[in-house]
C-alpha cells in the first residue's frame, strides 16, 4: 500500500497559541497529509488541556509544560505497526481554567520511501 518505508520524514509542526484555546475544541493546524507513525503532543501553556483526534471526544489530557510521545510503530519492520490515518486532525481545549500563556504543538513523523 505504501511501499517500503525506509526513512523517517517530518510533517511541518502545527501549533495553537493560548489565546485560541478555550472551552470548545479548536483544530491545531491542518490535517495530516501522510499516515503518522510517531506523534509528539506538547502542552507548553500554563494550563491543563485535552487533546482530541476527532474534535468531539476527549482523548489525551496533558498537564502544563509537558508532552507525550506516541510511537505507534515501535519495534515493527517496514510497513508494520499502527498508524494515525492521513486526514486526521488534532484538536485541543482547556481542562479547567483557560491557559494565559504559551502554545500547544503537534509534531509528526511518517515513513518515506527511499
Amino acid at each position: 500500500m505504501y511501499g517500503i518505508l525506509s526513512r523517517a520524514a517530518f510533517e511541518p509542526v502545527k501549533s495553537l497559541a493560548f489565546g485560541s484555546i478555550g472551552a470548545a475544541y479548536m483544530g491545531v493546524g491542518t490535517a495530516f497529509s501522510k499516515p503518522i507513525r510517531i506523534l509528539i503532543l506538547q502542552n507548553l501553556t500554563d494550563g491543563i488541556v485535552w487533546f482530541s483526534f476527532d474534535g468531539v471526544n476527549d482523548h489525551v489530557p496533558l498537564a502544563s509544560i509537558s508532552y507525550i510521545i506516541l510511537d505507534l510503530t515501535s519495534n515493527k519492520g517496514s510497513g508494520g505497526g499502527w498508524f494515525i490515518d492521513e486526514g486526521t486532525r488534532v484538536y485541543v481545549k482547556q481542562l479547567g481554567a483557560a491557559p494565559t500563556s504559551g502554545s500547544v504543538y503537534v509534531s509528526a513523523l511518517y515513513g518515506k520511501e527511499r
